[in-house]
């Protein structure tokens, strides 16, 4: 339903039930066509957040330095393998017993030599392995959550601006509709049958909503740049929404089923539950040191006086460690891996709790936000009516214009109504798409 009038009462109602102005579109028209225009609809904003938001792009990189963590743990359980080269002239000392020490001619040493090491077993290892994986999970967790958040944060912004065009739009109507009356009145007065209070009452209602329009102009202009931010564009952006602010048409979904895709569709509940793998791939990684580790480890190499007479030698051997006694700090490493496996258990709890409450209050708002926009609806027909049986008693009836008066005022409030019960039905929407998961399917 359009908000935007004319400058009779009988345009206004006919663009009240039409819907091929829009606001956006006049804004628009008024934008120099020098300037760069960016038009966006409402997936196009949420879209355009994903790629360039700085809180998106940051978690983004942690996903990267997450990977970077699995894999320098995975390469200290694969083979790790090395070369080296070496050429030294040296003397050594010769000692005599029954005489003075002598020292060697110089001598030249040349040594080529391949190094590999492999750990055979260590469970430490492997576990930590295992929870850097985890961990990279949870990054992606995180950056999933971050994204849903902006999305839902981009999307509520949209509204925003979208409010603020509707009521600028409301204002500009409001104003033309005193002006026009403020004439007719003082016609009237002129033929005697209005009183100056009659018209100076009129005037002030309309400079009142002059006031109002330019505020609203300027809110306009405030959301953009909230927008922007959120966003993450250029500043010097010339914005342009394609979308209206209308009444939402999708069912509300029942608890039931709202709660079945939240808690399967919800990043910050898999990236908890990735969380608690960690702290337990951790806490078996520390109790895994306790147990015996083994390790290859092996050199072959060519070496000699000179480069062309070498000779290869070789080493190979394995290693075992069996851990006995460290002080006591690998029980307090455990005992430290035990309460932070708790507290994520315990943070499992109070996420899944959030989402409940978030999700329920979501579904109450929408339903009542709905039965609002409903009853607005009925307001601003009645107000419509009042407006015009006044007119027609200061026409008809030559009666005192406090009634037309009082009528406007309530014609005002019923467009402010039903402007704030479009916005809170729309932003309900979006809430509740955040608590389910699903701010991407936002139309």
């Amino acid at each position: 339903m359009r908000l935007y009038t004319g400058v009779t009462l009988a345009i206004f109602v006919a663009g009240l039930l039409s819907a091929g102005h829009s606001p956006a579109a006049e804004l628009s028209s008024q934008v120099p066509e020098k300037e760069p225009v960016l038009k966006l609809s409402l997936r196009d904003a949420i879209e355009a957040a994903l790629d360039k938001n700085p809180n998106v792009r940051l978690y983004k990189e942690r996903i990267e330095a997450a990977r970077g963590v699995t894999a320098t743990n995975l390469g200290a359980l694969l083979p790790n393998l090395a070369s080296s080269a070496r050429y030294n002239n040296q003397t050594f000392f010769r000692g005599s017993i029954a005489g003075s020490p002598t020292r060697s001619q110089p001598f030249d040493i040349t040594d080529a030599r391949g190094t590999l090491s492999q750990s055979l077993f260590s469970w430490s290892l492997i576990e930590r392995w295992r929870a850097s994986r985890a961990a990279l999970a949870v990054a992606e967790g995180e950056s999933d959550t971050t994204q849903n958040d902006t999305m839902a944060t981009v999307a509520l912004n949209y509204m925003e601006v979208l409010r603020n065009h509707e009521t600028v739009a409301a204002r500009a109507a409001n104003v033309e509709l005193y002006k026009e009356l403020v004439s007719y009145i003082k016609s009237r007065q002129s033929g005697g049958m209005a009183t100056g209070l009659d018209t100076a009452r009129l005037e002030t209602q309309l400079e009142n909503e002059r006031q109002r329009l330019e505020l609203a102009k300027s809110d306009v202009e405030r959301t953009k740049l909230i927008l922007i931010n959120a966003l993450g564009i250029n500043f010097d952006s010339k914005l342009v929404l394609t979308d209206e602010l209308k009444a939402p048409e999708e069912p509300i979904p029942t608890q039931e089923h709202a709660t079945e895709v939240a808690f399967s569709e919800r990043p910050e509940v898999k990236a908890q539950e990735q969380r608690v793998q960690v702290s337990t791939l951790m806490l078996s990684s520390i109790k895994g040191e306790r147990l015996p580790s083994l390790q290859a480890q092996g050199d072959f190499g060519l070496i000699g006086n000179r480069v062309d007479s070498t000779l290869s030698t070789y080493n190979v051997g394995l290693t075992l460690s069996i851990p006995i006694f460290d002080g006591g700090q690998r029980e307090g490493r455990i005992g430290e891996g035990r309460s932070r496996l708790l507290q994520e258990e315990i943070k499992m709890n109070i996420v899944t709790r959030q989402i409940t409450m978030e999700l329920r209050e979501a579904l109450v708002t929408l339903t009542s936000a709905k039965e609002q926009l409903k009853i607005a609806k009925d307001g601003l027909k009645s107000a419509l009516t009042e407006v015009q049986l006044a007119r027609e008693r200061v026409r008809v009836l030559n009666s005192n214009s406090l009634e037309l008066s009082n009528s406007l005022l309530s014609l005002v409030r019923a467009r402010d109504n039903m402007i704030d019960g479009l916005f809170r039905a729309n932003a309900s929407r979006v809430n509740l798409a955040r608590a389910m998961g699903q701010v991407e399917e936002l139309r």
